[in-house]
């Protein structure tokens, strides 16, 4: 790979080098012969000093001036992967401007395309809401009437498959939802936290109790302004991602003060080395776990629409996952 800098040296330092030693030689030559010796001693020294400043000069000229490249480059690696809002331009030279200009065209593309696809989404699992709720509904009601152990086992296998479509499919339209374009401030509105929060517990406790898991809830009163179906997907998400990774005989606790939600499971905990990650599309801990990656992927884009800051700590037991939403 070749270098800017290199280049810029290579043309630069051997021109004045050898401008240096020609003048040199030019003054040895012009000496009167009876001072060449002292003259020569003097541009030996002389031009060893000359050398190694233009060098430093040099090099230092050619790293200021690269030095705007340095800073695009640090802005570029400092962005989430799915960060592409345009390259501010306010600071950047004339002679950056072009690529600047050249490479918000490309985000702007990108971007396009991504939001093609998000709106592509939310419409596919929009229209699959409806038909699978209604394949569950008759799935229920076969079952309800058929009881032999092979038509009840084929039956079961068929609704637990369709709870998983229903579930991917509702994914995908938090995930559509949550998208800064489609968030609408205007349905933000003064919610009980607290209130909204029990709601959703209730509807995990057959969930918990199959698997022989604890789940409990300390809810203090709390209001904040959000939108109720984004927060009931965050709320929703945490506590299936704290169910779905605590093993049977675990305990999962839900917690609610003001202005902040904690959801604290006693499973196998996720690695600090992991925790910058969990919250990207599709990363999961294991492969043994049913389900897309999705789901702390929606917690994160619901949170930062929200203008709330999500953070993963060890529990003070020190075992299992701490997660926390503060709201402002």
């Amino acid at each position: 790979m070749s270098s800017i800098r290199l280049r810029l040296l290579k043309w630069l330092i051997p021109p004045i080098l050898l401008m240096n030693l020609g003048a040199g030689a030019l003054a040895y030559v012009l000496a009167p012969p009876a001072l060449r010796e002292a003259v020569l001693r003097t541009l030996v020294l002389l031009e060893i000093v000359l050398a190694l400043a233009c060098v430093a000069l040099i090099w230092f000229s050619v790293s200021s001036g690269l030095r705007p490249l340095s800073r695009l480059r640090a802005e570029l690696n400092q962005r989430e992967g799915d960060d592409l809002a345009p390259i501010a331009a306010d600071d950047v030279p004339y002679e950056l401007e072009p690529v600047v200009s050249a490479f918000n065209g490309l985000l702007a593309k990108v971007g396009e395309g991504a939001q093609a696809r998000q709106d592509f989404l939310a419409n596919v699992a929009h229209q699959l809401r409806t038909p699978l709720a209604g394949l569950k509904t008759q799935l229920e009601w076969l079952g309800a009437r058929h009881a032999a152990p092979d038509t009840a086992q084929s039956i079961g296998l068929m609704l637990s498959t369709t709870e998983r479509m229903i579930r991917q499919t509702n994914q995908l339209l938090s995930l559509a939802r949550a998208e800064p374009h489609h968030f609408e401030k205007n349905r933000l509105e003064p919610l009980a936290l607290d209130a909204l929060v029990a709601e959703a517990v209730q509807s995990f406790v057959d969930q918990a109790t199959l698997k022989q898991i604890d789940i409990g809830f300390d809810l203090q009163p709390a209001t904040i302004t959000g939108d109720r179906f984004l927060l009931r997907d965050l709320i929703d998400n945490l506590i299936d991602n704290a169910i779905r990774y605590t093993p049977p005989g675990g305990a999962v606790t839900v917690s609610v003060s003001p202005g902040m939600l904690t959801v604290e499971d006693n499973g196998p905990g996720i690695p600090p080395a992991m925790r910058a990650h969990v919250f990207n599309r599709y990363v999961r801990l294991n492969d043994k776990t049913h389900g897309s990656g999705l789901g702390l992927a929606i917690v994160r884009d619901i949170a930062l629409v929200h203008d709330a800051k999500l953070s993963i700590f060890e529990p003070s037991g020190g075992q299992g996952a701490l997660f926390t939403v503060k709201f402002r």
